[in-house]
């Protein structure tokens, strides 16, 4: 199978935030009375858009607008954690780069919205921006859909079979099924075993493993 694209979400694939975003939702659901444990809310909304999240959280019946200001609050406060440690997955710019230069088209697909975005390129300093980045403000629907990871092949003009997606999260990997993609799982939040599929080709706790392993070799792009 030849290998053209690769398909990155960005929350615990390119960077190392979901610590981060633990805290700031943390902060959030005691702001707003929400007793969900933590660990339930990740598992519940991890690569889902903004506004999806605040509905699983607050219910269905929250208005646009509204659940857009919500999301809005609690992304200020994870970029504020997130800015005073940031860091990318180990390996990730080298990673992407190497990517790159062999010719392979790079695209972001994250639940995350422009600002997030937008937040993580400044501190990454990648050498070349990536070929298209989709976001979860535009009106897509999050993961386990594969509808994000659907846009960005049709926006670099490359088959999904043609796609490798990285992803960290159960529902990552469930979107990359569903869009006929290979995955490669980056084990930086779940252990590997949650992350598995027979589409699966890889697993790692990080790109330098990824390199040292010559996985873009092995890919005779």
């Amino acid at each position: 199978m030849p290998t053209r694209a690769l398909i990155l979400d960005m929350d615990g694939t390119m960077v190392d935030s979901m610590p981060a975003h633990a805290r700031a939702w943390e902060v959030f659901t005691r702001r707003h009375g929400i007793s969900m444990p933590i660990a339930e809310v990740l598992e519940k909304t991890t690569g889902r858009t903004g506004v999806e999240c605040i509905r699983v959280l607050m219910g269905d019946d929250v208005p646009d607008e509204r659940a857009v200001a919500l999301i809005n609050e609690k992304e200020a406060v994870y970029r504020d954690f997130f800015a005073k440690d940031f860091r990318e997955v180990a390996g990730f710019r080298e990673f992407a780069q190497q990517a790159q230069d062999r010719g392979l088209k790079l695209a972001v697909a994250t639940a995350g919205d422009k600002h997030n975005i937008a937040f993580a390129l400044e501190h990454l300093k990648l050498a070349r921006r990536p070929d298209t980045i989709v976001g979860g403000d535009e009106g897509i629907a999050g993961k386990p859909q594969p509808d994000l990871f659907l846009e960005a092949a049709r926006r670099v003009g490359i088959p999904p079979a043609e796609c490798i997606v990285f992803e960290d999260a159960p529902f990552g990997i469930e979107a990359a099924k569903r869009a006929g993609m290979r995955a490669v799982a980056i084990c930086t939040t779940h252990q590997p075993e949650e992350l598995a599929g027979p589409h699966v080709i890889a697993q790692a706790r990080s790109y330098e493993e990824l390199m040292t392993s010559n996985f873009l070799e092995s890919l005779h792009a």
